[in-house]
């Protein structure tokens, strides 16, 4: 989890670098913060051997509302609600999950995959006729989507 809790707070993190207005004090601040509330309240829903399974307590959602957690680490640093929202996307979906953590910018826009790694094949005594659980709200999602509507500024992070 600790992989995928950074990839999703640096992500976070370099959106509101890009910006420019906050200083590296309060970056670093920030994304420590947030890497700590994403683990308190993934603790109870990650599941390696299910990655799909909580996908949706994970996802992250700014959509005219900002996400409780990105709130909570914002509030550390003394950023109100309106300035988080002048600061990020107005429609920005995030969705971190056991080896992989993706996104998605805007309602219409492509789902983009900042970090994946290949999960650890499952124990033998529970993989015998169980389907691949790996399939995910964002997966569904992906079917038949096309590239956003919009111009849009896509990022990567690689590690």
């Amino acid at each position: 989890m600790k992989t995928e809790v950074a990839a999703a707070a640096n992500f976070i993190t370099r959106l509101l670098r890009s910006t420019g207005i906050l200083s590296e004090g309060q970056l670093h601040d920030f994304s420590d913060s947030l890497q700590e509330a994403f683990r308190e309240h993934y603790q109870q829903h990650w599941f390696p051997h299910t990655p799909g399974k909580g996908s949706g307590y994970r996802c992250i959602r700014i959509n005219h509302k900002m996400d409780p957690l990105i709130s909570k680490a914002a509030c550390t640093i003394g950023l109100s609600h309106q300035q988080l929202f002048s600061l990020l996307p107005s429609e920005l979906t995030m969705w971190v999950d056991p080896y992989e953590v993706s996104y998605r910018i805007g309602e219409d826009g492509s789902i983009c995959v900042l970090y994946e790694s290949t999960p650890p094949p499952p124990p033998h005594a529970t993989s015998a006729g169980q389907a691949d659980n790996r399939n995910s709200c964002k997966d569904e999602l992906r079917i038949g989507r096309s590239s956003p509507s919009k111009s849009f500024n896509m990022m990567t992070i690689s590690s």
